[in-house]
């Protein structure tokens, strides 16, 4: 069933949580240590999935959620000196996107699930 609900909002809503999985890629590809298996790439790849994939209304919330939780988890983690350290660069990079991905996917999963709930018809 094609999804009646696409909306820019929720399309850069999955865009962000697509990036916020490139970034965790990046900074593994730069030596920062990860579990074996990232959870954050399910945590993220997952949402995305079901935002692109399905039409329920509710889904973009997701993206909101997800972004919320990374970025409390970075503040209580006490990685936070990794923001302004450049080494290595690639770890630096890959947090920098992940980051502003997370503010992004807040944002738009917010703005598309209140599109959702005010043009439902359901």
């Amino acid at each position: 069933m094609p999804n009646r609900t696409t909306s820019p909002a929720r399309t850069v809503t999955v865009i962000a949580l697509v990036a916020i999985a490139a970034g965790i890629v990046i900074q593994i590809a730069a030596g920062i240590d990860f579990p074996t298996i990232p959870p954050g790439l399910f945590v993220t790849l997952v949402p995305a999935a079901l935002i692109a994939f399905t039409s329920w209304r509710w889904t973009p919330i997701l993206g909101t959620v997800v972004g919320v939780m990374l970025i409390v988890g970075f503040f209580l983690s006490g990685e936070t000196d990794r923001a302004f350290d450049p080494s290595p660069l690639g770890g630096l990079v890959g947090l920098w996107l992940m980051f502003v991905a997370e503010v992004v996917a807040i944002v738009a999963g917010i703005i598309a699930t209140m599109r959702n709930y005010r043009t439902s018809n359901r």
